[in-house]
């Protein structure tokens, strides 16, 4: 490793979407010269998506990957320098904290900002895929409007999967709730919600086989689904208009295992009212922490979170 190819920085943020672009924009206008690797999805789970209608300032609506284009614009604007490829090791024993990344530099940096996000569990059907965002999602608070009046069928069995299904009903004619077993592994409280909302009609021991849909022009839309009774075998067609996988997310914390504080299932834990990890300096914003409500509003809300406890720690330290 050549000297130059090291690099200082006094706040290094690891991925983007709107916690990381965010936090850019605040590091940035407060002079941090913040240093930014946006990770494996630039711009993160929003590019993913078709429309976003629920972000204030949008009052037509946008679609999410031009979103992610109006963030990134604003934090270059502010002269956050932003950088395509990944953080594929990270010290956070000792500041400053000495990170490598995959275009082969080592950056020393004062302070870090985690919004590597989190990752939709998808069952890993082909159909799945290409139906994405036309009609297949993984965020009922985020596409379930679109569905006003609409049949959907959700699947899962967890807590994810009942609040899912009983956010929808408020929304949706019918849902159907698919579930590999003869019961769902929910909550009782969340069970029992489930069993007294009228438009819920639960298909147990059943697993989806293939989303099946047509394409119209340049659109295309979900029109069924394809479901096995995992007993039997056999194969029926439930008509439906939106299709939502609801099996969990992963948080994208592999990088700092046995650094940070994490709960059981990998979100980093951050203190009461902050962002900040059990390594002073360390800083963790949107879903990468959050994991109750996932949005692109508080995703933002924690990213500028983080960049003022980053920069204000650093005023600390002189």
């Amino acid at each position: 490793m050549t000297e130059n190819s090291t690099e200082k920085t006094q706040c290094l943020i690891i991925g983007s979407g709107p916690a990381g672009y965010t936090a850019a924009i605040y590091a940035a206008r407060a002079d941090l010269k913040p240093l930014m690797y946006q990770g494996l999805q630039p711009g993160g789970q929003l590019t993913t998506t078709t429309e976003v209608e629920n972000y204030p300032g949008y009052p037509d609506g946008t679609m999410g990957p031009q979103m992610m284009e109006d963030f990134k614009k604003q934090a270059e604007r502010f002269n956050t320098d932003i950088r395509w490829g990944l953080i594929t090791e990270i010290d956070l024993s000792s500041r400053p904290f000495k990170a490598k990344a995959d275009d082969g530099k080592t950056i020393l940096a004062e302070t870090v900002i985690i919004a590597t996000g989190a990752t939709a569990k998808w069952m890993g059907l082909p159909s799945e895929s290409e139906y994405n965002g036309y009609g297949v999602s993984a965020c009922a608070t985020c596409d379930g409007y679109f569905y006003k009046g609409k049949v959907v069928a959700v699947v899962g069995g967890g807590d994810t999967a009942a609040e899912e299904a009983t956010y929808l009903a408020k929304l949706c004619s019918k849902i159907y709730l698919i579930h590999r077993r003869d019961e769902l592994r929910a909550s009782k409280a969340m069970q029992h919600r489930v069993m007294n909302t009228p438009n819920i009609e639960t298909v147990w021991n059943h697993v989806p086989k293939e989303i099946i849909g047509v394409t119209e022009g340049f659109a295309k839309k979900v029109t069924g689904v394809i479901v096995q009774n995992v007993k039997t075998g056999e194969e029926k067609t439930i008509s439906i208009d939106g299709f939502f996988v609801a099996i969990g997310h992963k948080p994208n914390t592999e990088l700092f295992t046995g650094q940070l504080e994490m709960n059981d299932v990998g979100y980093l834990i951050t203190k009461p009212d902050s962002t900040a990890t059990n390594i002073p300096g360390v800083f963790a914003a949107g879903d990468v922490q959050d994991h109750v409500f996932r949005q692109a509003v508080t995703a933002a809300g924690t990213g500028c979170m983080a960049a003022i406890e980053a920069e204000r720690f650093l005023a600390s330290q002189e």
